[in-house]
Parts: structure tokens; C-alpha cells; sequence
């Protein structure tokens, strides 16, 4: 009696082992699908899908969503130039530049994931009113850019190094970034590389950590930020060639001594407080600003209140020495 109790329990332990292997296993080939499609952009346009049965919302939750490039972009407001630049590994990169008589300088202006330049038109036209010359560029797997894989900021300082090379070419003397998400954590981590030195940055909504903007991600998508920010960033950084726990713009800010404004909408989902607070924080500039938006959330703050970010904006550029 003794032993069938014995083998049983045993049994039992087995079957609970082989549940957790096959959990982990499953959670694993989850996180890495999720990793290859939150950094793959088709270019194919997006597909009209049909009223969809339980099954197929199951296995699109286990998939995770595919990303498709936004070619979409209304030619601007104001007199420009289209220009290609290349990377080092050779991706075209689209921009445009457009200049004001007798300009103050020049705005390198740099989107969010999934968008595109044209997303920052209205800034660019501020920019210009204010006496700037502006450069618009797309990121590698965006807009009307080469490439399909995007790194989350790790590699697209490369970009920034062509686009600011090139403004510099044009004759500006002083040239200022201007990234918003995506674009904001591209300028920090390349001015503390001291890949670029520019006169200053506004970086809008800048995540901390790969790690804990995917936490944010997972939590917007329906999954608890644990296991999924851990498991999705160990393979964002596998399959994209860097290690994705390192990939901290809060560690990066300690280096940036240039003038910078950081702004935050406060009902920001994929940016918490805690994170902008660190990124200011770090800051080593000694010449920093910062300003929240209460109605904003992850979006142009231009767009959900002008009057409050050309003040602010203008105000930080008449600051500058």
C-alpha cells in the first residue's frame, strides 16, 4: 500500500514537472515570436482581417500583433527638400530638410516607433516659424526608409550621426535634437556616446529601460508585466545582436552635459513616472528643464496643447546660450 502511495505521489510530481517544462517552453516560443514582431515591420500593406472566432483570437494573443510600415506621409506644410542618407551597414535612410532665410540654426527632428517623420510636421513648422532651419528623417524599418528590423533606439543613433553629419555639411553652427519616444532615447544615448554634440535636446517621452517599457507594453496588451518584459527583452536583444537589459536611457543620461528639456504627458501607458523622474534625475546637464503635460498621454503634446508646449519649447530655446 505503502509503495502504490509512493508511485503515485511520484506520478504526480512527474506530470507537474513536465506541465512546468512545457509553461516554460511555451512562455519561451511566446516571448521570442513577440520579440521578432514588436521589432519587424512588413512592408506589405496591412491586411483587412474578417470577424474572427475564439481559436483565432487565442493564437493572435500567443503571436503577439504584426507591425507594417506607415508609408503614409502627407508632403508638409512649408518649402523642403527631400535627401537620402545612407548607414554604415548601407540602409537608406529618407529625411527632409528645409531651411528659413538667415536661420538661428537647425532642429534634427526624430519620431516615435511605428510612426514616421510626417508625424512631426506641426513641430517642424514651429520650429521654422521660431528661425530654424528643420531635418525630418525616418528610422530604419519606418516611413519611407530601407530596412525592416528596428532595435528600440539600440542601433538608430546611427541614423542621428548621418542626419547630424549631414545638417552640419549644410552650414548649420548650431543644431539642437528634437526626439519624441523612440527619437527622445536615440538623442540621449547618442550624445553620451559622444557620437553627436549638439547645443541641446527636447526629448519627449523617454522610456527608462527596454525592461520596463515592455513591462509597460505587456500590461497594455492584456499580459502581466512579469514573466513577459524579462522573457521579450532577453530575446529582443538575441535575436536584434545587443544585450536588451543594458539598453537603459537612464544610465545614458549621467553622460549628457548639453543643455536638455525632457517633457511627459501624465497619463502617459508606456511611461511612468518613476522612469521620467530618473531620466531627469541622471541628467548631468546642469542647464535642464522640465515639463509635464496633466491631460497628455503617450502623443504630441504640440497637439494635445499647443499653447503650453510653444511656450515652453520657445521659452527653453531663448534659454540657450
Amino acid at each position: 500500500m505503502e509503495k502504490t502511495k509512493t508511485r503515485t505521489l511520484r506520478s504526480y510530481l512527474r506530470l507537474i514537472l513536465w506541465v512546468l517544462l512545457a509553461q516554460v517552453v511555451l512562455a519561451n516560443v511566446s516571448a521570442s515570436i513577440y520579440a521578432y514582431k514588436l521589432t519587424h515591420f512588413y512592408s506589405a500593406p496591412p491586411p483587412v482581417y474578417a470577424g474572427q472566432n475564439i481559436l483565432d483570437q487565442t493564437w493572435k494573443l500567443f503571436v503577439g500583433p504584426r507591425f507594417y510600415k506607415n508609408i503614409q506621409e502627407p508632403e508638409p506644410p512649408f518649402p523642403y527638400r527631400n535627401i537620402t542618407l545612407h548607414t554604415t551597414d548601407s540602409i537608406a535612410i529618407d529625411g527632409w530638410y528645409s531651411t528659413v532665410d538667415t536661420a538661428r540654426g537647425c532642429v534634427v527632428l526624430l519620431h516615435g516607433l511605428t510612426v514616421n517623420k510626417s508625424f512631426l510636421e506641426k513641430e517642424a513648422a514651429a520650429f521654422r516659424r521660431w528661425g530654424y532651419n528643420v531635418l525630418l528623417i525616418d528610422f530604419r524599418a519606418h516611413g519611407r526608409s530601407g530596412g525592416n528590423n528596428s532595435t528600440f533606439g539600440a542601433k538608430e543613433t546611427d541614423e542621428l550621426v548621418q542626419a547630424f553629419a549631414f545638417a552640419r555639411a549644410q552650414g548649420n553652427k548650431h543644431i539642437i535634437l528634437y526626439g519624441a519616444s523612440l527619437g527622445a532615447g536615440v538623442c540621449i544615448k547618442a550624445v553620451s556616446e559622444n557620437k553627436v554634440r549638439p547645443d541641446a535636446i527636447i526629448a519627449d517621452m523617454p522610456f527608462g529601460t527596454l525592461h520596463n517599457h515592455l513591462r509597460a507594453r505587456a500590461r497594455v496588451l492584456g499580459f502581466p508585466a512579469e514573466p513577459f518584459g524579462t522573457l521579450v527583452t532577453m530575446w529582443i536583444g538575441m535575436e536584434r545582436g545587443y544585450n536588451g537589459f543594458r539598453h537603459d536611457i537612464g544610465s545614458y543620461a549621467k553622460k549628457v552635459t548639453c543643455p536638455v528639456m525632457v517633457e511627459w504627458g501624465e497619463k502617459d501607458k508606456y511611461v511612468s513616472r518613476d522612469e521620467v523622474d530618473r531620466v531627469y534625475a541622471n541628467l548631468a546637464s546642469p542647464h535642464k528643464k522640465m515639463v509635464t503635460y496633466p491631460e497628455a498621454d503617450h502623443e504630441s503634446f504640440l497637439h494635445i496643447d499647443p499653447l503650453t508646449w510653444e511656450r515652453e519649447v520657445k521659452a527653453f530655446l531663448d534659454s540657450l546660450p
